[in-house]
């Protein structure tokens, strides 16, 4: 008996402390989503997929008969719709919706559903597959589209309130909410940079969708998930979206400049294999031929300390002072090679 009325106790004075860390004064997670939830919508796609076929299941024995070698390798060519789903948000009253360029690539028709059910013919008016950033438009057709406002994401702190909208598995216009595990994560296996990590339930069909904090205010644009792992989900920092948003609009696309390395972050392992008296930095392990890495110098394993005067601590930082540079722009770096740090000039290319 002592033991349950002290288990009692202890579940209450936890609910009680989790209840009162909550930021219910900046209002409750269903007043937002009833709010703001109108300018999150569904987005469903086709792409085309061409296919080879052969009409022979075993070309050796068809029906029994042998077919004739010059017939065993005929094949024709058929298109093959392919669905697929995804999540977004209004960004604008004209109608243009921000969401992954993952969800939109090859595209051959893009149908978007608002929360009331309305569905729109959408359009992609600029996709950036380095950020992974895309805007469709549609015609609003006179309705007054409801649009989420752009918060900031530059000092995220880990251990803030969230709430992510979208569409898993189809279920539209689904609720998660949860922290903020970390920020400046990277996801190297495909190449993501500087997100935000998040332990709010994210699954299939959330990609694009919006990360929100509790002003209603969108802070990130959910894209990725760790196969097998619960609890772990990644969003694009909407300041990274919002620099991109417009050269979509009127562009369709992002001119970026472009160095011609790949390279990793300077962890332990890395140290101690390439015994470097540093645990931090980004080495580099490939110049591509051709490129202006290769024409200022830089060789295999050589790490970046410093890009026009900043320090670099990560790859992740190497990759987003190249990123907001222009094609031609002058690039000074300093490097560290073989015990000395050398000075490296340098004009990037446009990217390929």
């Amino acid at each position: 008996m002592i033991r349950r009325t002290t288990c009692f106790f202890l579940l209450f004075f936890s609910a009680s402390v989790f209840a009162q860390s909550l930021p219910i004064d900046q209002g409750t997670i269903a007043d937002i989503v009833e709010k703001e939830g109108g300018a999150v919508v569904n987005i469903d796609i086709i792409k085309n997929i061409r296919i080879r076929t052969s009409p022979f299941l075993n070309p050796d024995d068809f029906f029994g008969y042998q077919v004739m070698p010059e017939f065993r390798n005929f094949s024709r060519e058929r298109i093959v719709p392919q669905r697929g789903a995804g999540s977004g948000f209004f960004i604008d009253k004209r109608g243009y919706v921000i969401t992954n360029e993952h969800v939109t690539r090859g595209a051959a028709e893009i149908i978007v559903t608002t929360r009331d059910g309305k569905k729109y013919a959408g359009k992609i008016a600029g996709a950036d597959p380095d950020l992974d950033i895309a805007v469709i438009k549609i015609d609003p057709q006179g309705v007054d589209l409801p649009v989420l406002p752009l918060g900031d994401s530059a000092n995220l702190r880990p251990g803030e309130w969230v709430i992510a909208i979208g569409n898993p598995y189809g279920f539209s216009n689904s609720v998660t909410s949860g922290i903020i595990s970390a920020t400046g994560r990277v996801l190297g296996d495909i190449g993501k940079k500087n997100l935000i990590q998040i332990d709010a339930a994210i699954n299939p069909g959330n990609s694009g969708g919006p990360l929100l904090n509790f002003k209603g205010e969108v802070i990130g644009v959910n894209v990725a998930i760790m196969s097998g792992a619960q609890g772990i989900g990644f969003a694009i920092p909407i300041n990274a979206a919002k620099e991109i948003v417009q050269t979509l609009i009127d562009n369709g696309r992002v001119i970026r400049g472009w160095l011609g390395v790949n390279m990793q972050d300077v962890d332990g392992r890395v140290a101690n294999y390439l015994d470097l008296p540093m645990v931090d930095g980004a080495v580099v392990f490939d110049v591509i031929k051709g490129s202006p890495a290769e024409e200022m110098g830089l060789k295999k394993f050589d790490v970046f300390r410093e890009i026009n005067g900043a320090k670099v601590s990560t790859a992740g930082d190497m990759h987003e002072a190249i990123a907001a540079l222009k094609p031609g722009a002058e690039i000074k770096v300093k490097i560290y090679r073989d015990g000395r740090i050398y000075d490296l000039t340098g004009r990037l290319a446009e990217k390929p």
